[in-house]
């Protein structure tokens, strides 16, 4: 959760509240924020990283909240923060769980130590789950970790941005013979993120391919002490238009043995 106090007084400092939204963003550094947070003495009310981690509309502070406004990074040390909507909702999935058979003929021991995302999304993707969500059988592991985008323009609530050398990080993505699929992965259930988490990567890679990219949303959660893996695939209608992001489909699967 990003620091109350921190960012009341880098509103303050810098008259955030008197900036005409309407006109256009107001861009902040991560200089500025330090300079102004100097004095707070723990980690989480004066890092420009944590302050400016803001995934869901409640982990906003509510300052934010209040002036219904959200941040994006315009290039590493440099932040939008724009007036509008930057969320999607990330619907619960209310039809049956589709019942799915593993691929492999072994148990995988390994996937049952720890309880991270990865782990998880390896185990879906290990018994091709990924593959048959995608209707896609040549999908295969390519991407993974840190890289940093091209530079590249969009609008987002009416204004356009223009983003350079911003560092993503996606859990895990899959090529294809005429795909690219990007997939952010938790371990809990969300009701919504940030847009940017599936934008930015989406348009890296459709930047840098020529392939057709979807951004995938992943979940494992527990029902009944029993692992359900949700899936939900997205997509922009419009590449250059951060809001056009829209639900395509989706679903959540059991994986069991055959046997």
């Amino acid at each position: 959760m990003a620091s109350e106090q921190a960012w009341e007084k880098i509103f303050e400092d810098y008259k955030i509240k008197e900036h005409d939204f309407k006109n256009s963003p107001f861009e902040l550094t991560a200089e500025q924020i330090k300079r102004s947070c100097q004095n707070f003495r723990r980690n989480v009310d004066k890092e420009p990283r944590i302050l400016c981690k803001q995934d869901t509309r409640n982990s906003r502070p509510q300052i934010f909240k209040d002036n219904e406004l959200y941040i994006l990074p315009k290039k590493n040390g440099i932040y939008y923060i724009i007036k509008g909507e930057g969320y999607i909702d990330i619907p619960d999935i209310e039809t049956p769980i589709q019942t799915y058979y593993k691929k492999l003929d072994f148990e995988l021991i390994s996937s049952e130590v720890g309880d991270s995302e990865m782990q998880h999304l390896d185990y879906a993707y290990a018994n091709s789950l990924i593959r048959t969500f995608m209707n896609d059988e040549s999908l295969v592991l390519t991407i993974r970790g840190r890289k940093y985008t091209p530079s590249f323009k969009f609008v987002a609530s009416g204004h356009q941005l223009n983003i350079s050398s911003v560092q993503t990080e996606v859990d895990a993505g899959y090529e294809g013979k005429d795909k690219v699929v990007l997939i952010e992965a938790k371990n809990s259930a969300n009701t919504d993120t940030i847009i940017r988490q599936l934008y930015y990567p989406y348009r890296q890679w459709q930047e840098q391919t020529n392939k057709i990219v979807y951004p995938l949303f992943f979940e494992k959660r527990e029902i009944n002490g029993e692992k359900i893996y949700y899936i939900w695939q997205f997509e922009f209608k419009d590449k250059n238009n951060y809001n056009s992001i829209r639900l395509v489909k989706s679903a959540r699967y059991r994986i069991l043995s055959k046997s």
